[in-house]
């Protein structure tokens, strides 16, 4: 179907309106485990609405977007993250720290970091589903992208379900449809999928709200609401049976109040955000989500004046480095709006995007059982690859183990799997895997040179390099393994070089593999 520019227009203001209107709503009770019964914003807002962190990480992507366009990928968002990005909370200090040491995506996300599955992620959704309308498929992807500089798991899940159903809702508008085709996109025994699927299960059957809460919190009990308290201080009036959770393990039960937020306000905008701010926990997080979420579905000529008037569309940001240059902070949803509009046609292109439209702008949208995720079983294994898609599906991607280090390039892809660790020590040998895969643009069968480059004092053990038939075929990979020595290298770092090249082209692609050295010595 076609999204015309008036329609898309307004949806992409209803997003951001709706997520400003949400977090501002959620902030005051943001971090507390208990029953809100607020029903309008409890702040003075003559002055303007607080600074919203929810919203304004964001402009820190669309600036790389407006940059790179569809180039933009985990490790240029790292880039941006380090260079404008301030606050060092939790996982976002965790994934700086890790940045700087080498690790890039989705190691960053992923090591010492025991908030990779908190909610620092999900609320960045927003920009790829509106950049994206339609398109889940493709605001998912990016998506992923986007999580894994920070998070990893159930926090990286979040997103991806988020982007999706916020994408999708630019043509669906049935909640129970969107929440099918979010799950679509992330692992059905993932906590985030149990507990969406425990908040869509209480509103079928009718259970209250309240206890509704408490189901969806045990499901995968978090600890966002309890972080500023001693652990004799927790149990409050209406926190009965409530079970306490490990550190950092927020998204999944924050997502679910935001699902649960959308069905049992049954489309009221003011009770749905209510109903998912009475949940507690990261309330600023839920609520914006879901006023995005809504906002989308129904554009911001329809929001409601009560909740609009107050926060008159205004923005201010709390996050982003402005002294540096580079980034430029729109004041208002309005200037946010247009700047992504700005940006569709270069990151959507031609097959997605006709600017020259009668009327303006439309936007070519999947709809249907096409906006649910692709699968590997697509195509049979091996069978000729030309004109089909071998990207691999965003499910298939979420579901990826968290040590596999992705790059792609004109020709091929990369991934090196660093094999459970970024450890290695002098007392035992060390095994890395490279997959190479042909490019889902460039289908031309090849011979691919797999090469590992090492520093001094390294030595590996079945050969520098090896060449691999590359085919255009579904599924086909040219896979080797490298196994290597450090018994006589010193440095506490080590940084190999994975190089690809392919046979009669100028082709070639590096991966840097950082590992860290453990302790361990060999006795011989």
């Amino acid at each position: 179907m076609l999204l015309d520019y008036k329609t898309y227009r307004d949806k992409v203001m209803g997003c951001w309106a709706g997520k400003n209107i949400g977090g501002v709503l959620g902030a005051p009770f943001e971090g507390k485990r208990q029953v809100n019964n607020a029903d309008f914003y409890v702040q003075d807002l003559s002055k303007g609405p607080p600074p919203n962190d929810d919203l304004d990480l964001q402009i820190v992507w669309l600036a790389a977007v407006e940059r790179y366009g569809r180039n933009v990928n985990a490790s240029i968002l790292g880039d941006y993250w380090l260079s404008f990005v301030i606050p060092n909370w939790v996982e976002y200090g965790t994934g700086k720290a890790n940045l700087r040491a080498g690790l890039e995506p989705p190691l960053a996300g992923l090591i010492d970091n025991t908030y990779k599955d908190s909610c620092g992620c999900f609320i960045r959704s927003e920009i790829w589903a509106c950049l994206a309308p339609g398109l889940p498929q493709l605001a998912a992807r990016y998506a992923y992208e986007d999580a894994i500089v920070d998070h990893q798991g159930d926090g990286m899940y979040g997103e991806v379900f988020c982007a999706a159903i916020q994408s999708a809702a630019f043509v669906e508008s049935d909640p129970f449809k969107l929440i099918e085709i979010g799950l679509s996109y992330i692992p059905a025994n993932g906590a985030v999928a149990r507990c969406i699927k425990k908040a869509v299960e209480c509103y079928k059957t009718g259970v209250d709200f309240l206890e509704a809460r408490k189901k969806i919190h045990n499901e995968a009990p978090g600890t966002f609401g309890i972080q500023g308290c001693k652990l004799n201080e927790i149990k409050k009036e209406g926190n009965e049976g409530m079970e306490i959770g490990a550190p950092g393990f927020d998204a999944p039960e924050n997502i679910g109040f935001t699902v649960a937020g959308l069905l049992y306000g049954q489309g009221d905008f003011g009770k749905s955000l209510c109903l998912a701010n009475a949940c507690g926990e990261d309330t600023d997080c839920t609520c914006a989500t879901l006023g995005a979420l809504l906002g989308i579905i129904s554009g911001a000529a329809k929001l409601p004046e009560k909740w609009t008037k107050p926060v008159d569309g205004k923005i201010v940001t709390m996050c982003i480095d402005k002294t540096s240059g580079g980034i430029w902070a729109p004041n208002t949803v309005t200037e946010l709006t247009d700047r992504v509009i700005r940006a569709v046609p270069g990151f959507l292109g031609q097959e997605f995007c006709d600017i020259l439209a009668a009327g303006g702008m439309t936007i070519k949208c999947l709809e249907g059982d096409a906006l649910f995720c692709n699968t590997v079983k697509d195509y049979l294994h091996l069978m000729n690859g030309g004109g089909k898609n071998e990207e691999l599906p965003v499910a298939e991607l979420t579901a990826l183990p968290p040590y596999i280090v992705r790059r792609s390039f004109p020709a091929f892809n990369i991934m090196v799997d660093y094999n459970n660790s970024v450890f290695f020590n002098s007392a035992e040998p060390r095994t890395i895997r490279v997959t190479v895969t042909n490019s889902h643009t460039m289908r031309q069968q090849q011979w691919a040179k797999i090469s590992l480059y090492a520093p001094e004092g390294i030595e590996i053990l079945n050969g520098e390099s090896v060449l691999k038939p590359l085919n255009n075929l579904v599924g086909f990979k040219a896979e080797a393994e490298f196994t290597f020595d450090a018994h006589y290298f010193s440095g506490a770092k080590l940084e190999l070089i994975v190089d690809v090249s392919l046979e009669g082209r100028h082709s070639t692609g590096q991966v840097k593999v950082t590992l860290m050295r453990e302790n361990k010595i060999r006795l011989d």
